[in-house]
């Protein structure tokens, strides 16, 4: 069996983070990244209309470009994301959903600027059909996984 690292980054902080855990531990590394890509504007959260409070609040789907070829192959995957309102970015939820988790050890680590984890794993378990174990830790670098 595999690991896999995957990770939305709006701003670069959680890729770097991602890349370079996934160099640590010799993981394969997938950027889940929206159709619609984010504008500077879009993840503006001082703006209560901006997309990224719409999505947030409203509980969206946001659809992602590509998907992972072969996931049946990990055991474990690490899914990276900077802290929105106190849970993953909605195109979080939307990723995980289009798999099965069934038997997989899942990782959250997120990062951000202020906000704590919350309940960041209680609330994207539902998106983790199947999930064999699920945890979630804040983290400002790799080493921190």
């Amino acid at each position: 069996m595999a690991t896999l690292v995957t990770y939305f980054s709006a701003e670069g902080t959680t890729a770097k983070v991602a890349k370079d855990y996934a160099e640590s531990i010799n993981a394969d590394v997938f950027e889940i990244v929206p159709q619609e890509p984010y504008t500077k504007a879009d993840i503006n959260y001082m703006n209560p209309i901006s997309r990224c409070n719409r999505e947030q609040l409203g509980g969206k789907d946001v659809p992602v470009a590509g998907s992972i070829d072969n996931f049946d192959k990990y055991d474990t995957v690490y899914i990276g994301f900077p802290i929105w309102y106190g849970q993953a970015p909605r195109v979080i939820h939307t990723f995980a959903r289009g798999y099965d988790w069934t038997g997989k050890m899942v990782h959250l680590f997120a990062t951000s600027g202020g906000s704590g984890i919350g309940k960041t794993s209680d609330k994207l378990s539902p998106s983790l059909k199947g999930v064999l174990s699920v945890d979630a830790k804040l983290v400002h670098n790799a080493s921190e996984i």
